[in-house]
Parts: structure tokens; C-alpha cells; sequence
């Protein structure tokens, strides 16, 4: 393809980014875990609190893939590093070179930044992606293993902290 576009999402692209969302959860196997509403897409993204940052990739005029991102932070480094929630490219538009453009695009932002990194997850089945970012010089991360709290045990997990944290969490002391 050679008319590719990467612009800044704008709210307006909400309903588009959410889309995205929908269609990358379905090729991972895990659409029913998808529960954001337009609304909460543009709160989150687009808030005045936000800290997310959303890219739009299009193709001869019509969008075909998107990014979202957010800076993170190293003190073994001590520099911020951008972090790459998610990307996702239409499967019709695969292998255009919209996903390393959209790699390329965040990579330039990172430089700009002065990141001391680009990091991103992948899934371990996910042969496709694996040899698509191994080919564009990416490692893979070894000795560290990923883990969250989400749903009903974060829920869980912060009420178990004493009454005397609790408030001070609240006042937004914290």
C-alpha cells in the first residue's frame, strides 16, 4: 500500500477506536472480555485527565489500523519509556506495512520523548506478530513475568488495606 497515513486520534474517533478494540479481542480469542463503551473510550482517551494517547492509521483515505499508548517509567534508567497497549491493522491490510509504520511512528515518538524504551506484550501463540516484531529488531523479554490485578480481585485487594490508608487514599493524600 503506498498511501499510508498515521494522524492523532480525536474524539470524533471514539466509536472507530472501540471498533478496533472489538476486532482485536475477537482475533485473540477474548471478545467477551471487551466491556468499554464508546464513553469510556472517550473519557480515557480523550479526558482532560488522560494520560493515553491514541494514533489512527489509514490506508487510501479509510482508516485500517490504530494504536494506543501511554508513557511509563524506569528508575533504572530515569527516563520515562513508551509503553504499546495495543496495535492492530485490519486483516484485509495486512503485510502493507501499515503495522510498521505504526511501529515507526511510535518508535519516532519515543526518540523524541528521550525514552530509554519501546516495550509492548504479545501473546505467546501469536506466531505472526512474534516473527513481525523479531524481524524488526525487537527482543523478547526474558526473567520477567507479567501480572495483574483487575475486576473483583483489585476490588478485593484494596479494601484490605487498614481504615487509616483507606483515608488517606481518599482525600487523595496518595
Amino acid at each position: 500500500m503506498k498511501n499510508i497515513n498515521i494522524r492523532e486520534a480525536v474524539i470524533e474517533d471514539s466509536a472507530l477506536i472501540l471498533h478496533f478494540v472489538r476486532e482485536l479481542a475477537r482475533y485473540e480469542k477474548a471478545e467477551h472480555e471487551v466491556i468499554a463503551t464508546q464513553a469510556d473510550i472517550e473519557k480515557s482517551i480523550f479526558g482532560k485527565e488522560s494520560t493515553v494517547h491514541a494514533l489512527i492509521c489509514e490506508g487510501e483515505s479509510a482508516p485500517i489500523g490504530f494504536a494506543v499508548y501511554f508513557f511509563n517509567y524506569s528508575t533504572w534508567q530515569g527516563k520515562n519509556g513508551l509503553y504499546l497497549e495495543d496495535l492492530y491493522v485490519s486483516p484485509e491490510h495486512r503485510g502493507s506495512g501499515a503495522g510498521k509504520a505504526l511501529l515507526k511512528y511510535l518508535a519516532k515518538i519515543a526518540v523524541s520523548k528521550n525514552c530509554g524504551r519501546f516495550e509492548w506484550s504479545v501473546l505467546d501463540w501469536n506466531e505472526p506478530a512474534i516473527k513481525f516484531y523479531e524481524s524488526i529488531g525487537a527482543k523478547p523479554k526474558s526473567e520477567w513475568v507479567g501480572y495483574q490485578l483487575a475486576g473483583e480481585a483489585l476490588t478485593d485487594f484494596s479494601k484490605s488495606y487498614p481504615v487509616i490508608w483507606k483515608h488517606k487514599v481518599e482525600e487523595g493524600a496518595v
